[in-house]
């Protein structure tokens, strides 16, 4: 299916300058938005399109503002259920729902539509109009609506808002009206044609012979493999050497270093353990892969899934929450993780199972975005991270693990800036004077993690923990001078580069 979106566009675009919304695209020829918005950032990889990001941002109802257009708001219930003459409190709640009931004497008497006193409930207007509900059905129909009128519907979460993403399209540098498709499976015949094409060199087993001090019998597939093996020994990925370098920082610091082996992640150890709320951007499909089959998780823990769910929604540990209903269903969805503090959140609550004692933990490993890719951008990058969990650090804590951190990978001068993130409080941006650029470079990100996400776990009340965050692919690009992501890391990759580069040490 996706091949025949990716045709669809290619010959859409052969007659026609643009595709200026990909949803009407989608709809107009049969396609998911979905699938037409990652065929649309694989073409631009490609460099076969264009494209440019459309975000469009809207209100909807909530379930229970979808409940009160359908029947009414709960003061008019409560107003149409009072007769002319009046009615007994006791009768009235009888025959509202309680919820209805509640709502709707607060709403009413705010109105100044009923008179409520101890024992009898009685009109004070004999007309009244449904203003909610036209309200919430002329949002429903995409009208628009006053901003004071917004936020009362806001305040009373009867609507969200809603963020919408697509993409407008062009011809690309490299457009084509069909795109080959490259070999996606490493055959046998393929090996074997490119070892006889290799290895029957005369010039290979010469240059051989003069590193290695011995002939070699380049038909021997025992021989074939001993030289791949040389070879691979002989020019190590720039990212690598930088890779082992950090790992050597962290280890010399007394960190231990976390499993990272899973890539899978499910949403609720991704997001909604790190107190992320399930409307954040982040988990849009269009920011995040999730997964088709398996589309859930089964394996969570109950008593914290049910503590974490109490904090989202009403708050706690001095917090007042984010107000909404939150779903289990969201929080089971599966996805490729897009951070590893995915795997932090599972350390800290197995951590906080057992008696407290302080640890530093590290990681270095794959994580996945679903990004435009660009020079700068891929949909998969390697993410550092480092943590400390102890009873009593501060800000000041943070801030020196940092410079000594940095000042190890050569980045001695080093500002911050504050800055948002859901799961850490305070939140710093981390800057490096760039030598070579002669300007302040963001390097990564940094914070200490709030209690709405520590205390759920069971962690004691006194015990903070510190973190920091930075890509493997930025300090791999300053240091080695590569203005291009692409050239460093994916199927682009220039293995020229590999070979031309030495060895780069970072200021240990």
């Amino acid at each position: 299916m996706a091949d025949e979106a990716e045709d669809g566009i290619l010959a859409y675009l052969k007659d026609n300058d643009e595709i200026s919304n990909s949803a009407k695209f989608a709809q107009d020829f049969g396609f998911g938005h979905d699938e037409i918005v990652n065929v649309i950032r694989r073409l631009h990889g490609f460099r076969f399109v264009d494209a440019q990001d459309i975000r469009r941002e809207r209100w909807v109802l909530t379930e229970e503002g979808k409940t009160y257009a359908a029947v009414g708001s709960p003061e008019f219930q409560l107003f149409s259920t009072v007769p002319p003459e009046g009615i007994a409190r006791e009768e009235l709640q009888k025959k509202l729902d309680p919820a209805v009931y509640k709502i709707g004497c607060q709403q009413a008497i705010k109105n100044k539509w009923v008179e409520m006193a101890k024992t009898h409930v009685s009109r004070k207007v004999q007309h009244a109009d449904d203003i909610v509900k036209n309200l919430l059905l002329r949002i429903q129909n995409d009208e628009a609506v006053n901003q004071e009128d917004i936020d009362a519907l806001k305040r009373r979460k009867l609507i969200i808002q809603q963020v919408w993403k697509g993409n407008s399209v062009r011809k690309g540098p490299e457009y084509a009206p069909k795109r080959k498709r490259a070999a996606t499976d490493l055959t046998r015949e393929n090996l074997q044609r490119q070892f006889e094409h290799i290895f029957q060199s005369s010039v290979l087993n010469y240059k051989l012979k003069r590193v290695t001090g011995k002939n070699w019998n380049l038909k021997s597939t025992t021989s074939v493999l001993k030289v791949c093996q040389l070879k691979a020994a002989i020019f190590i990925h720039c990212s690598r050497h930088v890779r082992r370098q950090v790992q050597t920082i962290f280890l010399n610091m007394g960190f231990e270093e976390m499993p990272t082996n899973n890539y899978v992640e499910s949403s609720f150890w991704n997001f909604d353990a790190l107190f992320q709320p399930q409307q954040h951007p982040a988990r849009d499909s269009h920011d995040t892969f999730f997964l088709k089959v398996p589309s859930s998780t089964k394996m969570l823990p109950e008593d914290y899934v049910e503590r974490v769910k109490e904090i989202h929604e009403s708050g706690g540990y001095q917090s007042r929450g984010y107000g909404y209903d939150w779903k289990r269903e969201e929080a089971n969805k599966n996805l490729l993780r897009t951070h590893t503090t995915a795997v932090s959140s599972r350390m800290l609550y197995a951590l906080a199972q057992k008696p407290f004692a302080p640890k530093k933990y590290y990681s270095i490993d794959r994580v996945f975005r679903n990004e435009a890719v660009d020079r700068t951008h891929l949909a998969e990058f390697h993410q550092i991270e480092g943590l400390i969990c102890d009873r009593g650090l501060t800000l000041g804590d943070l801030i020196g693990v940092l410079h000594d951190f940095f000042s190890r990978l050569g980045m001695s001068k080093l500002r911050f800036k504050p800055a948002y993130n859901p799961y850490t409080e305070p939140s710093m941006e981390i800057f490096s004077y760039h030598e070579g650029f002669k300007k302040w470079v963001e390097v990564g990100n940094s914070g200490m993690f709030r209690p709405e996400m520590l205390l759920p776990m069971g962690l004691p009340e006194d015990v903070r923990v510190i973190a920091w965050g930075l890509s493997l692919e930025r300090p791999t690009m300053i240091l080695y001078g590569i203005d291009n992501i692409r050239d460093l890391f994916g199927p682009k990759v220039d293995l020229g580069l590999i070979k031309r580069n030495p060895i780069c040490r970072l200021g240990l």
